[in-house]
């Protein structure tokens, strides 16, 4: 890597143009920022941003357009080019080697570190503690990728990329996989990091918008469609921005009767990764017809009970009845054949196949039935005709159906899932953090779609560390604590601060704790 040219003061971009089959990515795109601020950068799934940030980086090439860095235009054909003039990108989906420690990791990118038959870990070490201490941003150099948090990757991926020598960094949905409290960690680093550095800021999350950044631009289809200060602008206004209308989220009325019970889950227990006991007796029971959000502070078990209700992981004892029929070990296809829907937290991994199409994920659970496959050869016509139908009910932008469905946008990869399990015609859904990481107009849209099919009897279980989401579409809310359901309540009688209380491990009666040192777990720790 070439060494690093004087500190960067100005980026500005003049007209960027973009263009991939069938579709116009970035139209003409200008904007600019400066040393000191934050600028956020706002639009729905596939308005451009990721494009246009990857243009940055020298990931693509511009159609037609200008870069300037300090006045100076420039071409990136590498990300090496844009980090040697002070440019570095924390991607949404961290580029890290799990089975590696963070010294190992940087190590891997940076030349300097580069030997002959080695690579200096220890000075690679030795720059993650001073990025680390100039920064506040404790990590520990030795600690294996893969026994941190996804919080505490967060910070290895902002010091590696400031230890490469960034002064311009890009977050790309930096929160999207955080808890409500890595989140508030993060923003509060961040802003102190801003006074040296210049940021831009891409996420759906407009409450994290204001509370961060100086300035705003909105993408819409590829094009900027607004500039100005945030200050000046509510969430609300920046949401009808970004998609063209007013967006309301939609809530539970608590309009018509549940039905009869659908899922009993009764002393469930089940062991984690490291063979320790993550659910301890859990109960809960979900009736047809109604919505059961489940409540808790990230690591409580929510993950394995996903899993677990899906088929993924085994039982060490309970029941899980569904119908009567006790599903307990049972395979995922048996599970899906008693009529169960799956949303994943995972969606990248567990919820598609990247690089198959996006017509074939919508059959991945299907395409051997009757309607999809005759005398074992896939019927195309019948295929294609459903895959057209879904990405017309459920919005889904994208070229074709025959797009690879890791090429969409996260917001448009939710939607195809959704509409997959829901094609399906479920009595059950679980669903996992339904609208992590997507902009305002998908959020409104799935839970629309969540609403609309708890009225037509679904049962459905929502997974969610967003309190305000769990209140808005639950009709029941059920506590996780320590592997346990604490307490389940009926929505309208839940409170942020009840609910805070519940998810502290108390009960309403009991007093607050003494709050914790660190909202944080220590970097290097192992967790479950």
């Amino acid at each position: 890597m070439t060494a690093m040219l004087e500190p960067i003061s100005e980026l500005k971009l003049e007209g960027i143009t973009k263009r991939f089959p069938g579709v116009l990515a970035c139209d003409g795109i200008s904007l600019q920022v400066r040393r000191g601020e934050v600028l956020a950068l706002v639009g729905e799934n596939g308005a451009g941003k990721t494009t246009l940030m990857n243009i940055i980086m020298g990931l693509y090439r511009p159609d037609s357009g200008s870069l300037f860095v300090n006045g100076e235009e420039v071409h990136f054909r590498t990300p090496g080019d844009a980090y040697a003039r002070g440019i570095g990108m924390v991607h949404q989906h961290f580029m890290l080697v799990p089975n590696m420690t963070v010294a190992e990791n940087l190590a891997l990118g940076l030349k300097q570190l580069h030997h002959f038959m080695w690579l200096d870990i220890k000075g690679a070490a030795r720059r993650i503690r001073e990025v680390s201490e100039r920064y506040e941003l404790p990590v520990n150099p030795d600690a294996y990728i893969w026994q941190l948090s996804v919080g505490e990757q967060q910070r290895v991926e902002l010091v590696k990329t400031l230890c490469l020598g960034a002064r311009l960094l890009i977050l790309d949905e930096p929160t999207s996989a955080l808890t409500p409290q890595e989140t508030d960690d993060l923003i509060e680093r961040l802003q102190r990091m801003a006074s040296e550095l210049a940021i831009i800021f891409i996420s759906h999350k407009l409450n994290e918008v204001k509370a961060l950044s100086d300035r705003v631009s909105i993408l819409r289809h590829g094009a900027v469609v607004f500039n100005g200060h945030t200050v000046n602008h509510e969430p609300a206004e920046l949401a009808a921005l970004m998609t063209g209308h007013e967006v309301t989220l939609p809530r539970n009325e608590g309009t018509g009767r549940p039905g009869k019970p659908l899922l009993s889950v009764k002393n469930l227990c089940v062991r984690g990764d490291r063979g320790n006991l993550v659910l301890d007796g859990l109960n809960l029971e979900l009736r047809a017809g109604e919505i059961l959000g489940v409540a808790g502070v990230s690591g409580n078990g929510q993950r394995e009970l996903a899993d677990t209700l899906a088929g993924l992981r085994a039982v060490e004892s309970g029941e899980i009845l569904f119908e009567g029929q006790n599903l307990a070990n049972c395979s995922p296809r048996a599970i899906i054949d008693a009529g169960m829907g799956y949303v994943p937290e995972d969606r990248q991994t567990e919820g598609i196949v990247p690089s198959f199409s996006v017509k074939d994920n919508f059959i991945l659970k299907d395409f051997a039935s009757q309607q999809f496959s005759k005398l074992s050869f896939l019927r195309r016509r019948e295929i294609d005709r459903h895959a057209d139908q879904l990405k017309a009910g459920f919005d889904i932008r994208c070229p074709s159906t025959s797009t690879a469905t890791g090429a969409l946008s996260g917001g448009n990869i939710q939607k195809v899932i959704l509409a997959r399990e829901i094609a399906r015609g479920p009595k059950a859904l679980v669903a996992v953090y339904p609208t992590r990481g997507i902009d305002m107009g998908a959020q409104e849209f799935i839970h629309s779609q969540l609403l609309d099919h708890r009225r037509k009897g679904v049962g459905i279980v929502l997974i969610s560390e967003e309190l305000e989401e769990v209140m808005n579409l639950s009709d029941r809310i059920a506590v996780i604590y320590k592997g346990k359901i604490l307490k389940t309540l009926p929505a309208v009688e839940a409170t942020r601060e009840r609910l805070g209380i519940l998810m502290a491990g108390l009960t309403d009666t009991d007093s607050p704790p003494e709050p914790a040192a660190s909202a944080l777990p220590s970097a290097g720790a192992v967790h479950e």
